[in-house]
This record gives structure tokens, sequence and C-alpha cells, in this order.
């Protein structure tokens, strides 16, 4: 379908606002651009409680915010946790950048949102990002009970290269032996370290996330180009997709990433992994729309809410 009038007002305010292609940036003009441009809450985003921590990593400490939705009864406790990984390719974003949206998942999926600062490229290569991300799953199923949180219900979630940090330590927590997770929300997701799709073709540029500035990003990720092999890169290459927890999977028409998160979700499936795949038509990667991350945040909440 035709571009989506929203995804098209975006791409005309960030050409407003001066928005130039990361690509062309130094990665510290890259990280403030991503502040400046970042989406703010809006009056429907309250939540009943926003703390930030640090919690201890492989490498020292790991800063988080924790979101708790408002209005919880006594009832609905314990809460379920999303562990949420903020996009921007391994590179740029902060625990600002998605505030927003991890208030969103908080109110709509009724959850606790942990959302995680994970060590940034090129100062932390590959896989720095991927032990700090796995660390904090681990962290939050080891003293969920104790903050009133259900161990039993952890999902985690994450946007573009978080969405890649989710579905990796989903892979992880496989192989490792833990922690149990319920549910994995991936949106707009990377998974494979690969330029040659039809959606890369096709949305090379003019969408926002282009081709040169995915090149960009995994340049400044992998500490060689050997690592985009290894599968806590890029999981559309694990060996094995068996056994992962249930996926909801998020991709968007005018994408560079469509088609590697389609074949990350038909894998999942093959596998015998329950797979809920959305496509938004008409959007693009960076713009899915307040109402988009309302029916993932309820999507996930549903998930959890019946693997109790």
């Amino acid at each position: 379908m035709p571009l989506h009038p929203d995804a098209a007002a975006f791409l005309a305010q960030r050409e407003s606002l001066g928005v130039r292609p990361v690509n062309e940036l130094s990665v510290e003009a890259g990280r403030e651009q991503a502040i400046r441009v970042r989406p703010l809450p809006g009056p429907d985003d309250v939540v009943g409680h926003v703390h930030d921590r640090a919690i201890p990593g492989p490498n020292g400490d790991i800063h988080v915010r924790i979101y708790v939705a408002a209005g919880v009864t006594e009832e609905q406790h314990p809460l379920p946790v999303i562990v949420y990984f903020h996009g921007g390719g391994w590179v740029v974003g902060d625990l600002d950048t998605d505030d927003m949206r991890c208030r969103q998942f908080a109110r709509t999926a009724n959850a606790v949102v942990v959302s995680v600062n994970y060590r940034h490229a090129p100062e932390h290569r590959f896989p720095a990002a991927v032990e700090d991300a796995y660390a904090a799953v681990r962290w939050v199923a080891e003293n969920a009970a104790q903050m009133g949180e259900d161990p039993g219900r952890i999902a985690v979630a994450g946007v573009s290269a978080g969405g890649n940090l989710a579905a990796v330590v989903a892979l992880m927590a496989k192989e490792r032996g833990g922690p149990p997770i319920a549910f994995q929300a991936l949106i707009v997701p990377v998974t494979n370290y690969s330029f040659d799709t039809a959606s890369y073709n096709e949305c090379a540029e003019g969408y926002g996330l282009s081709r040169d500035a995915m090149v960009w990003y995994w340049d400044k990720y992998l500490a060689t180009s050997e690592d985009g092999a290894n599968p806590y890169a890029s999981p559309l290459r694990a060996a094995d997709l068996s056994d992962l927890p249930p996926a909801y999977v998020a991709t968007a028409e005018y994408d560079p990433l469509r088609d590697e998160g389609d074949a990350y979700a038909l894998r999942l499936r093959e596998a015998g992994v329950p797979v809920v795949r959305a496509r938004f038509e008409g959007m693009i990667h960076g713009f899915l729309g307040a109402n988009a991350f309302i029916r993932i945040g309820r999507e996930i909440g549903l998930a959890l809410a019946t693997s109790a």
C-alpha cells in the first residue's frame, strides 16, 4: 500500500528538524540527534511509578529504568515483567529515547517494565551489549520475587537493535540453562548481518532508515566482520530455534529490515515456536505510531496473562 500518511508526516517532520542520516555524522553527533528528536510521553502515558537504578553487570554497573503500571489492584500482584532493550543500532539511544514506549508498555500490558541501558558500540563492541542484556534478564529473574514481581512471567522486548538483543537473550537463556523467559516481542528487529534482501533493495533510501545507515551501525557494532556470522549477533543464523519462548514479531512494509524480520518469524514457526507475525502496512522502520505500540503492549500483556 502507499506510504501511510502518519509515516509520511513523520519523515517530513524529521526533515524540518534538520535530521541527517546517521552515517553522515560522528557517533557523538548521532547520539545528540537521537536525544533531540526523541518522542516525548503524552498525557495518556502516565504510569504509577518510575525510578532509575544501577544493577550489577559483567563489566560494571548497568543502568536501568523501572516503570510500574498505575492502578494495579492487590489481586493483580505479582505483576509480570517486561525487560526492554532500546533501539539505535547498538550505538545511539538510551533510557530517555525510548521512555514513551516503556510507559506505553507498562500501561497497556499492565506490567513492570525494566528498560536496560546496555553498553554501546563502538566503545564497547559485540558482544558487550549482548552480555549486558542477558545479565539484566538474569538479575530481574533473581530479584523479581522480592520486588513483588512474578519471576515466572518475564518477557523480553525491543525495537530494532533492541529487538535483536531480545531475540539473542532468548537464545542465550535456552543455551545457558535459564532464566526462564515466557515471551519475546521483537519489533522491527535486526536478525542478520546481511544487506542483500529484497527489502534492503526496495527500501535502501528514502524511508528514514537506509541501507547505508545499517552498514554504519554494523560497522560500529562488530569487532570483526566474522562476528556477523555469530548467532548472538545474527540470530537468524542460529542452527536450532526450537524450544524458544512464544514470539510476537512486528515488521514494517517500508523497512530495509522487513524481510529478515519475516524470515526469523518463519524460522521460529518452522521450529515449533508459537509466533504472532504482524506486518504494519504503509509504515517505516522508525515510525510505527503510538497505536502500534499500544497494540503490541496489549499483545504482550495477553501473552503474559495466559502464561500464568
